[in-house]
């Protein structure tokens, strides 16, 4: 066992934030005291959900994406990242998943929360992340840092007998639906499928032009399979996992379910229909605009935001770069970046979108005679994440999140960036 943390009332003395060790957690670094943090900052973990963060922490420490505050010898505070690909109009985005963020009770109102994600900050940019996304418990230390509210994870609720009897197809028309291509080949998964899994995600989200949804490497989802409690079948162009839930077990949760036709999201659906009978209610975790509500003969799903995710851009010209757009849509419009905490990305620049691909080309580096003329939107990194994610620019001027620029260019942006994010994992 290592030093026990010192309890509220103690009278302890914390260091000035700038005295403080933060730095990666080591596999010789106590995680008694991780553990105790993480008891005392979110509450008690039964014998299933301690092994989890037990492994979670393992392969976090095993990758330097575990961060520890030290005040001399006491943990006082960790985080943690994710190294994850987040889908923006179908294309992929690297992007850091934080979590995990917690401070000692009795250290909490010292500076410590925003020194630790000031230096995690610092390290996603060093380490190429083009976005980070956290889901927040209090917004205020991650606004401070350029985080901003980007979207949501939304939770569908459905009564197990309304997934007896689906809504049939429309039948064809001239220009309509195609005819039912057969039986949709559906399997058992195992950890052994992870690469799989990962590969048909990534396929339906890029064929949906998702906005929002992520994916774990291989090595996560491997681990994820590998829980005795969750169910997965995989399909040539989709996927579902899922699980018993409640007392008695007479509610189903839906971790995930993704299909890129429509034979395919009613052979998913199906596999949960056949719990009907036992079934009360299925929660499932899904797009605000997921097919189930329009797949139901009665109108009794509901829809509602489980939580709010924020999103943080970290590197601007890749995140625009790797980011998907609408294919019709065009712009080209003088931006003013201004980024306090990364510096390197301040400047004036031009955003030029064209036939689905994006760019963002740095005044001092374009050439002479081929930066817009007109005045420049000026956007703060929460501004830009906002604008990222869609939010827009009526809502953000509202705000006072944007300023310059004028009705055409907000009609560009507006163009280009329109989504509706939403995440289905949470971390």
């Amino acid at each position: 066992m290592g030093q026990p943390v010192s309890p509220a009332g103690s009278g302890h003395r914390f260091s000035h934030p700038g005295a403080l060790t933060i730095r990666p957690m080591r596999a010789d670094d106590d995680l008694d005291a991780e553990l105790d943090l993480r008891h005392r900052s979110f509450g008690p973990m039964d014998g299933a959900a301690r092994q989890h963060w037990l492994d979670e922490m393992q392969a976090r420490i095993a990758s330097d994406a575990q961060y520890g505050v030290w005040d001399g010898g006491e943990l006082i505070g960790t985080a943690r990242y994710y190294d994850m690909r987040q889908y923006w109009h179908g294309r992929a985005v690297r992007m850091a998943g934080v979590g995990g963020v917690k401070v000692a009770p009795e250290a909490r109102g010292r500076g410590v929360g925003r020194a630790l994600m000031a230096e995690l900050l610092a390290v996603l940019a060093r380490r190429g992340f083009a976005l980070s996304a956290l889901f927040p418990a209090t917004a205020q230390i991650y606004r401070s840092l350029g985080w901003e509210l980007a979207g949501g994870r939304y939770q569908v609720e459905v009564p197990g007998r309304s997934l007896t009897s689906l809504v049939a197809p429309d039948p064809q028309v001239p220009g309509g639906l195609a005819e039912a291509s057969g039986p949709v080949l559906l399997r058992r998964v195992s950890p052994d499928d992870a690469d799989e899994v990962v590969a048909v995600l990534g396929a339906v989200h890029a064929a949906s032009r998702d906005c929002g949804p992520v994916i774990r490497d291989s090595d996560s989802v491997r681990r994820w399979l590998a829980d005795s409690d969750l169910f997965g079948y995989l399909a040539p162009d989709g996927f579902l996992g899922y699980g018993w839930h409640g007392s008695g077990h007479r509610e189903i949760i839906v971790s995930v379910l993704a299909a890129a036709s429509a034979d395919t999201a009613r052979a998913l659906w199906g596999i949960v229909a056949s719990h009907a009978s036992v079934t009360q209610v299925v929660h499932a975790t899904a797009s605000p605009v997921g097919a189930v509500r329009w797949l139901t003969r009665d109108p009794d799903v509901s829809l509602r935001m489980d939580k709010q995710w924020m999103l943080r851009v970290l590197d601007p010209a890749a995140a625009i770069a790797g980011r998907g757009f609408p294919s019709a849509a065009r712009a080209r419009v003088a931006l003013r970046l201004g980024d306090p905490d990364l510096p390197g990305n301040a400047g004036l620049y031009t955003l030029e979108v064209a036939d689905g691909e994006g760019a963002l080309i740095s005044a001092a580096t374009a050439p002479s005679g081929q930066s817009p003329c007109a005045e420049p939107v000026g956007f703060g990194p929460r501004r830009f994440a906002a604008l990222y994610a869609g939010i827009p620019m009526a809502t953000l001027r509202a705000a006072g999140l944007a300023a310059g620029g004028d009705l055409s260019s907000d009609g560009m942006l507006d163009a280009v960036f329109t989504a509706q994010p939403y995440l289905l994992d949470y971390f």
